[in-house]
């Protein structure tokens, strides 16, 4: 089980935010083309990166907590990681974006209930536009 906890772990990342794609309409993977756009650069530069630091010996990977399946000189998780958290930052940040644009547009809410409604109305508002 060892050799899969760090896949676990990011499967687990997805998992967890993948609530903002629909309770809060991120809209992150209803635009494939512009999701790509965002990974490309950065799973490139990180890539190169890792690659580099491998190959001057910087870094290594304990083989007890790998898969052992590597691509090339890097690990798999090393891969999945690169598209993984850019992909949960992404769905943070448009999520983020989506509660306070419907903030601006609504009165402030004074009470507990009114705060509730003004978050449900924000996750609505993005998918029905």
């Amino acid at each position: 089980m060892d050799r899969y906890q760090y896949l676990l772990l990011m499967a687990g990342c997805l998992v967890l935010t993948l609530p903002l794609e629909f309770v809060l309409g991120a809209r992150v993977y209803r635009r494939p083309l512009r999701l790509l756009a965002a990974l490309v650069p950065t799973v490139a530069l990180f890539v190169v990166w890792d690659v580099v630091g491998i190959i001057r010996d910087h870094w290594g990977y304990n083989p007890a907590f790998i898969s052992g399946v590597h691509l090339g000189l890097m690990p798999l998780e090393e891969l999945v990681f690169f598209v993984v958290i850019p992909i949960c930052g992404l769905l943070t940040y448009e999520a983020v974006g989506s509660v306070v644009k419907a903030a601006r547009l609504q009165p402030r809410p004074r009470t507990l209930r009114g705060w509730l409604a003004a978050l449900d109305a924000a996750g609505r508002k993005p998918a029905d536009a």
